[in-house]
Protein backbone atom coordinates (compact mmCIF):
# COMPACT_ATOMS: atom_id res chain seq x y z
CA UNK A 1 0.00 0.00 0.00
CA UNK A 2 2.99 2.36 0.65
CA UNK A 3 6.26 1.94 0.46
CA UNK A 4 8.38 4.35 2.95
CA UNK A 5 6.02 4.87 5.83
CA UNK A 6 6.52 8.59 7.32
CA UNK A 7 5.29 10.46 10.30
CA UNK A 8 5.85 13.23 8.38
CA UNK A 9 4.37 13.03 5.18
CA UNK A 10 1.48 11.87 7.16
CA UNK A 11 0.73 15.37 9.19
CA UNK A 12 2.38 16.68 5.44
CA UNK A 13 -0.97 15.39 3.79
CA UNK A 14 -3.11 15.62 6.91
CA UNK A 15 -2.58 19.60 6.99
CA UNK A 16 -2.51 19.58 2.89
CA UNK A 17 -6.16 18.12 3.17
CA UNK A 18 -7.06 20.20 6.20
CA UNK A 19 -5.85 23.40 4.50
CA UNK A 20 -7.86 22.98 1.47
CA UNK A 21 -11.06 21.63 3.45
CA UNK A 22 -10.52 25.21 5.85
CA UNK A 23 -9.63 27.08 2.54
CA UNK A 24 -12.84 26.50 0.95
CA UNK A 25 -14.82 27.31 4.14
CA UNK A 26 -12.49 30.54 4.19
CA UNK A 27 -13.78 31.37 0.56
CA UNK A 28 -17.30 30.32 1.19
CA UNK A 29 -18.65 30.79 4.15
CA UNK A 30 -19.89 34.54 3.40
CA UNK A 31 -21.97 33.06 0.45
CA UNK A 32 -23.79 31.48 3.11
CA UNK A 33 -23.69 33.36 6.36
CA UNK A 34 -23.01 37.26 5.08
CA UNK A 35 -22.20 38.42 8.85
CA UNK A 36 -19.46 36.18 9.24
CA UNK A 37 -16.06 38.25 10.02
CA UNK A 38 -13.08 37.75 9.48
CA UNK A 39 -11.74 36.03 12.76
CA UNK A 40 -14.51 33.30 11.85
CA UNK A 41 -13.50 32.63 8.61
CA UNK A 42 -9.34 32.83 9.61
CA UNK A 43 -10.43 30.68 12.71
CA UNK A 44 -12.00 28.26 10.14
CA UNK A 45 -8.64 28.11 8.14
CA UNK A 46 -6.42 27.27 10.70
CA UNK A 47 -8.86 25.12 12.53
CA UNK A 48 -9.36 22.40 9.62
CA UNK A 49 -5.03 23.11 9.15
CA UNK A 50 -4.47 21.68 12.86
CA UNK A 51 -7.26 19.18 12.23
CA UNK A 52 -5.63 17.93 9.77
CA UNK A 53 -2.15 17.53 11.20
CA UNK A 54 -3.76 16.09 14.28
CA UNK A 55 -4.97 13.24 13.08
CA UNK A 56 -2.07 12.63 11.39
CA UNK A 57 -0.30 12.56 14.13
CA UNK A 58 -2.45 10.32 16.14
CA UNK A 59 -1.49 7.70 13.12
CA UNK A 60 1.09 6.19 15.50
CA UNK A 61 -1.66 4.96 17.59
CA UNK A 62 -3.07 1.78 16.10
CA UNK A 63 -3.54 0.53 19.66
CA UNK A 64 -5.92 2.03 22.62
CA UNK A 65 -3.30 2.80 25.48
CA UNK A 66 -5.67 2.05 27.85
CA UNK A 67 -8.85 -0.23 26.63
CA UNK A 68 -5.94 -2.33 24.88
CA UNK A 69 -8.11 -2.71 21.94
CA UNK A 70 -7.07 -2.06 17.95
CA UNK A 71 -7.49 1.33 16.43
CA UNK A 72 -7.78 0.88 12.86
CA UNK A 73 -7.36 4.38 10.73
CA UNK A 74 -11.52 4.23 10.21
CA UNK A 75 -11.69 3.65 13.53
CA UNK A 76 -9.16 6.56 15.37
CA UNK A 77 -9.86 9.13 12.67
CA UNK A 78 -13.65 10.00 12.72
CA UNK A 79 -13.45 9.29 16.14
CA UNK A 80 -10.62 12.19 16.63
CA UNK A 81 -12.30 14.33 13.93
CA UNK A 82 -15.70 14.56 15.70
CA UNK A 83 -14.21 14.56 19.25
CA UNK A 84 -12.02 17.43 17.69
CA UNK A 85 -15.38 19.56 16.29
CA UNK A 86 -17.46 19.13 19.85
CA UNK A 87 -14.63 20.80 21.04
CA UNK A 88 -15.11 23.43 18.60
CA UNK A 89 -18.68 23.55 18.78
CA UNK A 90 -18.65 23.52 22.95
CA UNK A 91 -16.57 26.52 23.04
CA UNK A 92 -17.95 28.73 19.64
CA UNK A 93 -21.50 27.28 20.30
CA UNK A 94 -23.23 30.91 19.96
CA UNK A 95 -21.48 31.99 16.48
CA UNK A 96 -22.22 27.90 15.23
CA UNK A 97 -26.00 28.46 16.15
CA UNK A 98 -26.43 31.61 14.47
CA UNK A 99 -24.14 30.34 10.98
CA UNK A 100 -26.74 27.11 10.79
CA UNK A 101 -29.71 29.27 11.67
CA UNK A 102 -28.94 31.81 9.08
CA UNK A 103 -28.29 28.85 6.52
CA UNK A 104 -31.26 26.62 7.46
CA UNK A 105 -33.59 28.63 9.33
CA UNK A 106 -35.05 28.57 13.28
CA UNK A 107 -36.93 25.06 12.29
CA UNK A 108 -34.42 23.82 10.12
CA UNK A 109 -33.48 20.34 10.40
CA UNK A 110 -29.45 21.32 10.67
CA UNK A 111 -30.06 23.97 13.37
CA UNK A 112 -28.04 22.17 15.92
CA UNK A 113 -24.40 23.42 15.99
CA UNK A 114 -23.72 19.37 16.80
CA UNK A 115 -24.12 18.62 13.28
CA UNK A 116 -20.53 19.62 13.16
CA UNK A 117 -19.55 16.75 15.36
CA UNK A 118 -20.61 14.28 12.18
CA UNK A 119 -18.79 16.63 9.71
CA UNK A 120 -15.90 16.24 11.78
CA UNK A 121 -16.57 12.34 11.63
CA UNK A 122 -16.23 12.65 7.78
CA UNK A 123 -13.74 14.97 7.40
CA UNK A 124 -11.77 12.90 9.52
CA UNK A 125 -12.51 9.84 7.79
CA UNK A 126 -11.34 11.42 4.69
CA UNK A 127 -8.11 12.76 5.89
CA UNK A 128 -7.46 9.67 7.87
CA UNK A 129 -7.77 7.39 4.99
CA UNK A 130 -5.10 9.47 2.37
CA UNK A 131 -3.15 9.80 5.35
CA UNK A 132 -2.78 5.91 5.97
CA UNK A 133 -2.86 5.86 2.37
CA UNK A 134 0.16 7.69 1.24
CA UNK A 135 2.12 8.28 4.59
CA UNK A 136 1.46 4.52 6.40
CA UNK A 137 0.59 3.99 10.49
CA UNK A 138 1.85 2.56 13.35
CA UNK A 139 5.13 3.03 14.74
CA UNK A 140 7.12 2.16 11.74
CA UNK A 141 6.10 5.91 10.65
CA UNK A 142 8.63 7.41 13.17
CA UNK A 143 11.56 5.74 11.53
CA UNK A 144 13.31 5.45 14.70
Amino acid sequence: MFENPSLITRIAIGKGIGFLIGLSGFVALPYFWPEAGWMIRWGILFWYTTFGAIIGVFGIFTWHPVLHLPMPWWVRAPCLGAWLNFVLTFFAYDAMKAMLVSMFGVDGLFASPFWFCLEGAIVGLFIGYFATRFGGEGKETLNI
